[in-house]
């Protein structure tokens, strides 16, 4: 009898809780309504892919038309998702640059991928912060795993594995990753004094006139000041003089100046030029300085074991990185960021208050990446570097970089055939810089009538104070025929 009396209350008393809680109001999106919003957006992103070609790689857009369009205030009430979804194709579409377009060829590619985006998605949907490893163990240790993939994948030294002294992490761009090795490097020559009682205004870092712009920002960010960076002379073929590097790091020393970091570029933003990493590497040895590599995007073409010589030399740097989101099939963000000494990293960025201590931190048997980076928080990007290694394979991979590479290389030679344009720098990987003979004037012309038909879409540099045209090829659906088209457009527009 009491046992039956108490399963009565305690089902009427379920029954209760049930009805309040069905009764109680809720704006969050269902399981079901999410859904079948999901399978709506998948199927959105799937038709895009399927007709990107049909848009202007160029937005046509112009300044403060999405806003002229959009209400002045947020909505009060609820809005049906179908509705938000069609704004996505009225109102935004128009603004997008499509960067995923196979007729992409400024910058440098910042491509993605089926399973990248799945990957993501996944990363969006588990919603972590895994700034520690307790507080998402899945997510610190398939980074590390996979990050000890690469380093063979990519032919890199040892002791960039996990298993040795250093070990990988990513991070969000190149840019962060220049930063960090800045900042390990100012530690590691002022024993750790900046950390506690900041810069003297004594210490300098080197780079070459062509060094993507980051490190300057860095520069400044870390306290060295954009003055304390030395711009290094460079070649012929654009890549840092190592004579000028060691006459200038001499000079500074004479003068007082405290030298504490070099960084050396793989493929430089202008012209891909790639820097004589073993110099830089004995002369960084010479004066004990921190040797960073910058690889963002050439890194991918290691990938394929012809293109291994761009890492020659690295076996002496004290860090390295290469962004998968440039030429690897991984959506953006996506850096990953090698160090020789994990220890010199860690102490120069770990902070560590009560709030964060907890029992697998204190037994030092796992790694906590938020001592590897600036920002305590980070998103499990893991998991969408390891669904594209996984879906393309190795050989997947190789495939595609040889064929970018290829088609690059093919256009080298129509410029070269065509006496109204030249070749301005050597063509390694996937980046062609050209330009007509006629003058700067007809170059930005040129590009600029391209671009605004939409057909396609270059950028520019400037080389020996000439007006350059670039044209990239790397975005993740850009086959040989997009290339020979682009060449038949430069033609035809040349022509005209």
């Amino acid at each position: 009898m009491f046992d039956y009396s108490f399963k009565h209350l305690f089902n009427y008393s379920f029954k209760q809780r049930t009805t309040a809680v069905a009764d109680e109001k809720s704006f969050h999106m269902t399981p079901d309504e999410f859904r079948r919003h999901g399978h709506a957006v998948i199927d959105w992103i799937a038709d895009y892919y399927s007709k990107i070609e049909s848009f202007p790689v160029l937005s046509q857009s112009k300044p403060g038309q999405l806003r002229s369009q959009l209400p002045p205030a947020a909505p009060e009430q609820s809005e049906p998702f179908d509705a938000i979804l069609r704004d996505i194709e009225n109102l935004i579409l128009p603004g997008i640059t499509h960067w995923q377009s196979p007729n992409f060829f400024a910058y440098f590619p910042c491509n993605a991928s089926g399973p990248a985006i799945l990957g993501d998605l996944l990363s969006s949907g588990f919603g972590i912060q895994g700034m520690l490893w307790a507080t998402s163990p899945a997510a610190t240790e398939l980074e590390t795993h996979v990050l000890d993939w690469l380093v063979p994948m990519l032919g890199l030294p040892e002791k960039f594995l996990s298993t040795s002294t250093g070990g990988g992490v990513i991070q969000d761009t190149a840019s962060s990753a220049s930063l960090c090795a800045l900042l390990a490097g100012r530690e590691r020559a002022t024993h750790y004094a900046t950390n506690a009682r900041g810069c003297t205004g004594n210490l300098v870092a080197y780079c070459s006139t062509q060094t993507h712009s980051s490190v300057e920002k860095a520069a400044k960010i870390a306290g060295l000041g954009a003055e304390n960076l030395r711009g290094i002379a460079v070649d012929e073929k654009f890549a840092i003089r190592p004579g000028a590097l060691a006459q200038q790091i001499a000079e500074d020393k004479s003068a007082g100046r405290i030298p504490c970091f070099v960084c050396a570029t793989v493929g430089t933003t202008s012209s891909n030029a790639i820097d004589p990493v073993p110099e830089i590497a004995r002369i960084c040895r010479e004066h004990n300085l921190w040797l960073h590599v910058d690889a963002a995007m050439s890194g991918t073409a290691a990938l394929c074991p012809e293109f291994r010589y761009i890492h020659a030399g690295v076996e002496h740097a004290d860090s390295y990185c290469f962004n998968p989101h440039k030429w690897m099939f991984t959506n953006f963000d996506c850096d990953v960021f090698y160090v020789a000494d994990r220890k010199a990293l860690i102490q120069t960025l770990s902070v560590l208050p009560e709030y964060l201590r907890n029992q697998a931190t204190e037994s030092g048997a796992v790694i906590d990446y938020r001592d590897w980076h600036i920002p305590l928080g980070r998103r499990f990007r893991a998991l969408k570097l390891w669904f594209v290694i996984r879906h393309y394979g190795v050989e997947g991979l190789q495939h595609h970089i040889r064929e970018h590479v290829a088609s690059a290389r093919q256009f080298a030679e129509w410029v070269k055939e065509d006496d109204r344009f030249e070749l301005a720098a050597p063509v390694p990987l996937n980046l062609v810089c050209f330009r007509l003979k006629a003058g700067d004037a007809a170059n930005q012309s040129l590009m600029e009538r391209f671009n605004r038909s939409g057909d396609l879409y270059l950028t520019h540099t400037k080389l020996n104070d000439r007006f350059t045209l670039r044209l990239s090829v790397g975005q993740t659906n850009t086959k040989h025929r997009h290339v020979e088209r682009a060449w038949k457009r430069i033609q035809e527009e040349a022509g005209r």
